[in-house]
């Protein structure tokens, strides 16, 4: 199988995860819960991982590393721990449902939001977007770092300065650029929201929210920490506050292997790997007369390296049933994204997206154009 579908999750995993996650299962025990040996052992691979999340992030305090079962679960922490009845959000015109569903369902306790419109290639067009979707009542903006449909990528560091500039929160969604596209905290993130599966290379149902140095949140789900087990509140200590419930081991011990892996690369070389591919494979759909391409040849300082089309004459999903059957593996329809097909005009029939990985190949591209060249 020709794996293109690394938006979703990134495959194979390096040896060194799958290694760190059969060895956890091996050995584990409850971490943080227990004096006994295997406990403290667990408690410390966590912490490791903790502290390797935070050099790569760029952050000197590692008890800001929450862990989470996924990206999603971080967005819906730093959503609903941030905003109250009356606050107005300001989003992109490309999120994810992750950010939209949580906004859309807080409606109903007085939430409102703006979408901005994203233009690729042109910041100032975007940052002015944003500054017009702002009023009286904006208490932050949430986006995406970059879009998981068009590869789209949003000058967060420009729209950072402008929210704080306004005394605005703002909160990232990194789900697909982590890994890929440095982040560093020290640009002034009042949340970053990862998921681990993707970019870095770690388990499923592992995911990272990063909390800057003075943030302070609600929480959304309170329980047993392994500490002040005395007192019914929620401990005020981070990383305990926002980690109830037994933590996913094998996963965490993974997803720090990720990151070291990622890590050993770097991201720049990562990204300039799948930009060679994206970008010749760019050149080649192009050509094909039943190919509609919806992006210019992406540019690292606009995009990050995901492309995806579609084929006059068939629908999306249609596309991805054939690839399938010739052994090649994409995702097609709407990525859980119509914003961002609505902003692209696909809202009403997706479209088929390649995601290469730091595996994939230029024999993988060719093979990829070969079988859309011969379409009917």
């Amino acid at each position: 199988m020709i794996y293109l579908d690394n938006s979703a999750t990134t495959y194979p995993k390096p040896q060194s995860v799958q290694s760190a996650v059969t060895s956890a299962m091996r050995t584990s025990a409850n971490p943080g819960r227990s004096g006994h040996r295997m406990s403290l052992a667990a408690a410390e691979t966590i912490y490791s991982a903790r502290r390797t999340a935070a050099r790569f992030f760029g952050m000197e305090n590692e008890e800001k590393v929450i862990f989470t079962p996924n990206c999603t679960t971080s967005l819906n922490m730093a959503v609903k721990g941030l905003l109250q009845s009356g606050d107005h959000v300001v989003v992109s015109s490309l999120e994810h449902n992750a950010v939209m569903r949580p906004l859309e369902r807080m409606k109903n306790q007085g939430i409102s939001y703006t979408k901005a419109e994203v233009f690729a290639g042109n910041d100032d067009k975007t940052v002015d977007s944003f500054r017009h979707a702002m009023n009286g009542l904006t208490k932050m903006i949430v986006c995406t770092h970059a879009s998981n449909v068009w590869g789209i990528r949003l000058p967060i560091e420009r729209l950072c300065a402008l929210a704080h500039a306004y005394g605005l929160l703002f909160i990232v969604d990194a789900a697909q650029s982590a890994g890929v596209i440095p982040i560093d905290m020290h640009e002034g993130y009042d949340a970053v929201c990862i998921a681990g599966h993707k970019g870095l290379y770690g388990p499923m149902g592992t995911g990272i929210m990063l909390l800057s140095e003075n943030m302070t949140m609600k929480t959304i789900i309170e329980g047993g920490t392994g500490s002040n087990s005395f007192s019914l509140e929620q401990p005020e200590d981070l990383p305990d506050r926002f980690e109830s419930g037994t933590p996913n081991f094998p996963g965490i011990a993974g997803l720090k292997k990720g990151i070291e892996f990622v890590e050993s690369r770097t991201p720049e070389k990562i990204a300039a790997h799948e930009f060679r591919l994206i970008r010749y494979l760019y050149r080649k759909l192009e050509k094909l007369p039943k190919i509609k391409l919806y992006t210019p040849m992406p540019d690292e300082r606009y995009f990050v390296p995901v492309l995806s089309f579609n084929a006059d004459g068939h629908d999306s999903e249609e596309i991805a049933a054939i690839l399938n059957k010739n052994g090649i593996a994409v995702r097609a329809g709407l990525h859980c994204a119509p914003n961002a097909h609505e902003a692209m005009g696909t809202l009403e029939y997706g479209a088929v997206r390649i995601s290469p990985s730091v595996f994939t190949s230029m024999n993988d591209m060719d093979r990829l154009a070969y079988i859309l060249s011969r379409l009917s």
